[in-house]
């Protein structure tokens, strides 16, 4: 029986190994000298809680999958039937074809098709890259259609550090702001973080607190976002993005497969629905390119 995510593509460099399955892209391993740096799942499994997906052409949700274009109302499928929504873009379940590929890296091709809901094309990638820094993902799209397209790109990965519990780890995000959510998981602005307990500036004990919480007022370091997971014995993994990646989503649900309490930490060039709010809501004219990466370095170990 094949795996569930699709074809799969394992990367090595030195004691440092990826795994990437082709449907959405999914990023299914990470890990250097045997210590897992991302979550894994069974085989078999489809993947949960979008567990390592490619998110375009918008991260998170729409809510009630509508949106105006031109005066137009357009709609989308509902995908978060549980919150009305459309999550994730329009390629989770989309096999990417690998179009070139080496030892260490791979880049993996998929197509968005005009639709109901989204009337444009684009041209997407993603590469996966072994470097002697860890990993770097780079996406890139290209303008297909005949008029300007809304898009946002982000990334789902769970990271984890070896074999620490979740609720050992303490994650920091040097951001100024956070977006409170209504009860559809929807942003209803952005507030800033000081005196709250979301403020993960100091660095925050994931045993203390449950969040489904997008950051953003980044603060960059040598030109790139960045977000530390680090355990008790000093060692971690450091999420970087460029800064195109204004938002930071940070998740951390109790109820993934084997681990339990596991930790997502998304980076996103939008939060959700930026289709109707514009928040971070990127264009793309026709023929026009996009090109952006993030990565995970870990460290003391």
């Amino acid at each position: 029986m094949g795996a569930a995510t699709g074809a799969q593509f394992v990367l090595t460099r030195g004691d440092a190994r990826a795994r990437v399955g082709a449907v959405a892209a999914v990023l299914r391993e990470f890990s250097v000298a045997g210590v897992n740096f991302t979550e894994t799942w069974p085989e078999n499994d489809q993947t949960p809680h979008g567990c390592g997906i490619v998110l375009v052409p918008w991260p998170n949700r729409i809510e009630a999958g509508a949106w105006l274009h031109e005066g137009k109302k357009l709609q989308l499928d509902i995908t978060d039937v549980g919150n009305n929504c459309a999550i994730h873009g329009l390629l989770r379940n989309t096999a990417y074809t690998a179009v070139e590929q080496s030892p260490e890296s791979v880049t993996l091709h998929a197509n968005v098709f005009p639709q109901h809901g989204y009337p444009f094309q684009l041209d997407t990638s993603v590469t996966y890259s072994l470097s002697d820094q860890g990993l770097q993902v780079t996406h890139r799209l290209r303008n297909e259609g005949a008029a300007p397209a809304p898009f946002g790109v982000g990334a789902h990965p769970y990271l984890r550090v070896g074999a620490y519990d979740t609720a050992d780890l303490t994650v920091v995000v040097d951001a100024a702001s956070y977006l409170p959510l209504n009860e559809r998981k929807v942003p209803l602005g952005a507030q800033p973080v000081s005196g709250t307990e979301w403020d993960l500036r100091p660095g925050k004990s994931l045993a203390s607190i449950d969040l489904d919480t997008a950051y953003t007022d980044l603060t960059p370091v040598d030109g790139r976002q960045q977000v530390t997971l680090g355990a008790p014995d000093g060692s971690g993994i450091l999420l970087w993005a460029d800064k195109i990646f204004g938002y930071i989503q940070v998740f951390t649900p109790r109820d993934f497969p084997v681990r339990g309490h596991a930790v997502a930490v998304e980076p996103m060039t939008c939060p959700a629905n930026a289709f109707n709010s514009g928040n971070g809501l990127l264009w793309l004219e026709p023929g026009a390119s996009f090109e952006a990466s993030w990565g995970l370095a870990p460290f003391g170990f």
